[in-house]
């Protein structure tokens, strides 16, 4: 296995990278060829493939077991749950993000995609691009990534035809123009044999762009503070009354944006109360400055009514405070979204009462343009909803903070989740 590191390499951030697509596109298979061919396996990894393999009575090394560790997933040869999947080249550390492709496990997609930095795009080439292509498409985009590397599979099921692949290119090129992307790189691969996933392939000369491997290793993002002000939403209130800690009170979370230093000034929301940081400890050390992702707790010079669901801010930029906003939602329940409908909406870690007050418009999944006039919404649809809430919530525009902009809606009853929202 690879182990060799360099000080450049210490020195780059891990990129996250999300790999989505249609089921049975051959997201697993492309997976496992990557850490084959890499050499990011170990032997004894190696020599169980070979055994399973062996057993369901297959010809060759089936890689795709190597990513779907779960048992249901090997006997039917689909992916159904979110995997992480971690491994390092001598240039970068990676943590691959492994989503089902099925329209049922949507939203499990979108859990995954929520973490990454970049997204790979599976295509069948047999196939073109397919109506999950498009959500998937438009999804990563909701989500704010701005990246997207496109691989069209199974190349050599189409002869390794260069017509075939820029077809695909020019077809998911003008759908996505009209979304948020910064970059779309297209690369041609024939996952099962591992053409141009680390090796080049000789079987498409006219392609001169380098392999997926390579692609990756150099990709280039830069890590943005999302906003300027401090985010911390209280967790957990800690209190402490003993011989070690008199009338200890202390809160936990873990910081959402911007930083937070000993002795400076922050403001607890919603009720605008104003007071300093008297310390920050993360476990038993002391700590001048936290900043995202720390998880930490934090002590305040004054005694204040904090509660969980609060919102610990620094500096001048404060979220806005409403209980009436506009959200995208991605709807992942068989039941309907309908206006006037109540629901739990959980936000950071607050928790309250709303209702829908007006679908604006639905996304159509095969053109990608808006269609006014929806009365519901219906598994899987992407929607732009208003919503009311009963009381007050700290948020910023999704755009601006991952975090403070993100939401659920649950059903009170069965407390099942129904839909994943993004403040706009």
């Amino acid at each position: 296995m690879v182990n060799n590191m360099t000080d450049d390499y210490q020195n780059k951030e891990t990129l996250h990278v999300v790999v989505v697509g249609n089921v049975d596109d051959g997201k697993s298979t492309l997976l496992g060829r990557l850490l084959f061919d890499s050499r990011s396996i170990f032997e004894d990894q190696l020599q169980a493939l070979c055994q399973v393999s062996e057993k369901r009575g297959e010809n060759n090394v089936n890689l795709a077991l190597l990513s779907d560790a779960l048992r249901a997933e090997q006997d039917q040869g689909i992916t159904i749950e979110v995997a992480h999947h971690f491994f390092s080249t001598p240039q970068r550390k990676f943590v691959f993000i492994d989503t089902p492709g099925h329209i049922q496990h949507t939203r499990n997609m979108i859990t995954g995609a929520s973490t990454a930095n970049l997204v790979v795009m599976l295509i069948d080439a047999r196939k073109g691009i397919a109506e999950q292509t498009r959500r998937h498409t438009i999804i990563a985009s909701l989500l704010g990534i701005k990246h997207m590397m496109v691989v069209v599979n199974k190349m050599d099921l189409v002869d390794y035809r260069e017509d075939i692949f820029e077809l695909i290119k020019a077809n998911l090129g003008n759908f996505s123009s009209r979304l948020d992307f910064l970059t779309i790189d297209y690369i041609p691969v024939c996952a099962l044999h591992g053409d141009n996933i680390v090796n080049i392939s000789l079987k498409m000369p006219w392609y001169k762009g380098n392999t997926l491997l390579n692609q990756l290793e150099n990709f280039s993002f830069n890590t943005i503070t999302e906003i300027t002000g401090g985010r911390f939403p209280v967790q957990y209130v800690v209190g402490l009354n003993s011989n070690d800690f008199q009338d200890y009170q202390a809160y936990a979370g873990r910081v959402a944006g911007g930083e937070f230093k000993t002795g400076s000034k922050v403001i607890v929301l919603p009720s605008k109360t104003s007071t300093y940081i008297k310390s920050i400890n993360q476990g038993q050390n002391s700590l001048e400055i936290a900043f995202p992702p720390m998880s930490v707790t934090m002590q305040l010079t004054d005694e204040i009514d904090i509660r969980r669901g609060d919102l610990i801010v620094s500096g001048n930029d404060l979220p806005e405070i409403s209980r009436e906003f506009d959200a995208m939602i991605c709807w992942c329940s068989t039941a309907k979204l309908i206006p006037g409908n109540h629901y739990l909406l959980m936000q950071v870690a607050r928790e309250v009462r709303c209702s829908i007050k007006s679908i604006s418009y639905k996304i159509d999944i095969n053109s990608g343009n808006k269609i006014n006039g929806v009365e519901e919404a219906g598994l899987n649809d992407i929607v732009r909803v208003s919503i009311k809430t009963l009381h007050n919530i700290c948020f910023d525009k999704y755009s601006t903070n991952h975090v403070t902009g993100s939401l659920i809606l649950v059903d009170e009853t069965s407390n099942e989740t129904l839909g994943a929202g993004m403040i706009i």
